[in-house]
């Protein structure tokens, strides 16, 4: 096994879903398949946007892709994927994070692997670019975010410093990620009431809701969330509301809603609020399973927050 860097382009011509596959030529069948069951990174190139490193992922498999020859498919483990929490630039301090992209003087080279859309990995290079882009102490940053001396870390105590694949496969580790990235993409606010409550402290009271849950096999990407106030998440999760296949209309089992809540929760145009950056707005397929599989399925597990 090796880890890679995969290239990805917002507008590419290939059919990429970073949390789901990636779409690749034969010219690097080889490269790919020695790196099924271990990790790779997500890079976009400058020229299509200073986004640079912006996720991780782990490979599962790799098949041809159907339908089209020498393209193949890398199949994304369920659950793998998580952006980084800030996108990483391909220089520091004017040097190239992959050593493999840096001359003998450490300047960064022209032509050759950086023109690469597959490029092997060193051990070291991924644990740089990780940690740079998921800090060790994630956690530790968020729970200070409204609070300077949060009650969970004892004053002066190090961060407990753990292997990077440790990290990434832990679930509490990868809540706070997803949390981060979902809330800032809609900019704090509920994505369905439009409301931007803080408390007191300062704290957004706007939650991520998984649309897909992690359970059943959705990812921690951006695309599967939406940010929620408390009750509409409580409302989402339980099958009372969901979002239309146009990606934009708020759905409401109105049998089981009485309709003074939904004129009190929801907007008088029905219309979901979604991210400023499109590569941020729920994916469609994600939607389609929430509808097939929890709207109207209401689960009997509390009384509505309304009653």
């Amino acid at each position: 096994m090796v880890k890679l860097v995969l290239l990805h382009k917002t507008d590419s011509i290939y059919d990429d879903e970073p949390d789901v596959v990636y779409d690749f030529p034969r010219s690097y069948l080889k490269a790919v398949e020695e790196g099924v069951g271990d990790w790779a990174v997500y890079y976009e190139p400058v020229k299509a946007g200073p986004r640079g490193y912006f996720a991780v992922a782990r490979i599962s498999q790799v098949i041809p892709k159907p339908g089209v020859a020498g393209r193949f498919l890398a199949l994304i483990e369920p659950g793998s994927y998580l952006p980084f929490d800030a996108d990483v630039p391909r220089l520091r301090e004017g040097i190239p994070l992959e050593t493999a992209l840096a001359a003998p003087d450490g300047t960064p080279r022209t032509g050759g692997a950086v023109q690469l859309a597959v490029r092997r990995l060193p051990e070291a290079d991924f644990v740089r670019i990780v940690n740079l882009g998921l800090p060790q102490d994630l956690e530790r940053i968020e729970a200070a975010r409204y609070n300077p001396q949060p009650a969970e870390f004892d004053e002066g105590a190090e961060p407990f410093e753990r292997p990077v694949v440790e990290r990434l496969t832990r679930r509490a580790y990868r809540d706070v990620a997803f949390r981060r990235k979902v809330r800032a993409a809609y900019g704090y606010r509920c994505a369905m009431s439009g409301l931007r409550l803080r408390n007191g402290g300062g704290r957004p009271e706007v939650q991520a809701a998984h649309i897909r849950p992690v359970e059943h096999q959705g990812s921690d990407s951006v695309r599967n969330g939406l940010a929620l106030s408390g009750t509409l998440h409580w409302m989402f999760d339980r099958g009372l509301i969901s979002v239309a296949e146009d990606g934009e209309t708020i759905l409401v089992s109105r049998n089981k809603v009485p309709g003074d809540v939904v004129d009190r929760l929801l907007p008088a145009n029905g219309k979901l609020i979604v991210p400023a950056d499109p590569r941020d707005a729920p994916h469609r397929a994600n939607l389609q399973w929430h509808r097939e599989n929890v709207f109207g399925q209401v689960r009997a597990d509390g009384a509505p927050p309304w009653g």
